[in-house]
């Protein structure tokens, strides 16, 4: 039987990096990247293609029974423009419309990249919009649900995000003096766990994955 990994976000930093692992790892046979423009990467396992991630009706299409389905989508407030109501229709309406084409299709797990802090009782509009989001997908009981809650993620973004740039810098230095739910992460790492997780944790029913967790993960 064929092992296929079907990625959601593949043009950001850790959905980049996954693509590259993914290929890179024997594991898995084919490498489906369902994006909204187009990737640069190419390799002989990769099958890419744009979707208006609007319709959700399309994601079934691109799911197959017991793939195993990974989601690094998410925006930001600049490229929103503060539009809390676009920021919503991608991080939240389009994870639960994978979550639910998923269910659908019978995936083996859906994991995705949720953020340190994530509550839905948050008086914070992305922590609380984070925690929506894990809170509707798990409603769903999936077959698997992993969920990776990390921090600031340190790495080479494809656009410049001058706060983050910053962060990135200063962060690292200061760490020692945060909580472990603070403590900045690499990217990397994140995504070479994601790949981890999906091959040994895949009958898992559900379980989230710590910022602390993250950083003391053992291969």
């Amino acid at each position: 039987m064929e092992r296929n990994a079907v990625v959601f976000g593949g043009t950001g930093l850790i959905g980049t990096l996954l693509i590259e692992f993914l290929c890179e790892d024997t594991f898995f046979d084919r490498v489906k990247v369902l994006t909204r423009r187009p990737i640069t990467l190419s390799h002989p396992k990769i099958q890419s293609k744009i979707l208006d991630f609007s319709d959700g009706s399309t994601f079934k299409k691109e799911i197959e029974k017991n793939d195993l389905v990974f989601s690094a989508l998410g925006t930001t407030q600049a490229k929103v423009k503060g539009d809390k109501q676009v920021y919503r229709s991608i991080d939240f309406d389009m994870t639960l419309k994978i979550a639910k084409a998923c269910k659908v299709k019978n995936a083996s797990s859906f994991l995705f990249v949720s953020s340190s802090g994530a509550n839905a009782l948050s008086s914070n509009f992305y922590l609380k919009l984070k925690g929506e989001i894990e809170n509707a997908v798990l409603e769903l009981d999936l077959p698997s649900t992993l969920i990776l809650r990390p921090s600031l993620l340190l790495g080479t973004r494809n656009e410049y995000r001058f706060g983050e740039r910053i962060a990135q810098r200063v962060m690292p230095l200061t760490s020692f003096l945060f909580p472990p739910y603070m403590k900045p992460i690499s990217a990397t790492l994140v995504a070479k766990i994601l790949i981890d997780l999906s091959k040994k944790e895949s009958s898992v029913k559900s379980k989230t994955i710590e910022n602390k967790a993250l950083l003391d993960y053992v291969f």
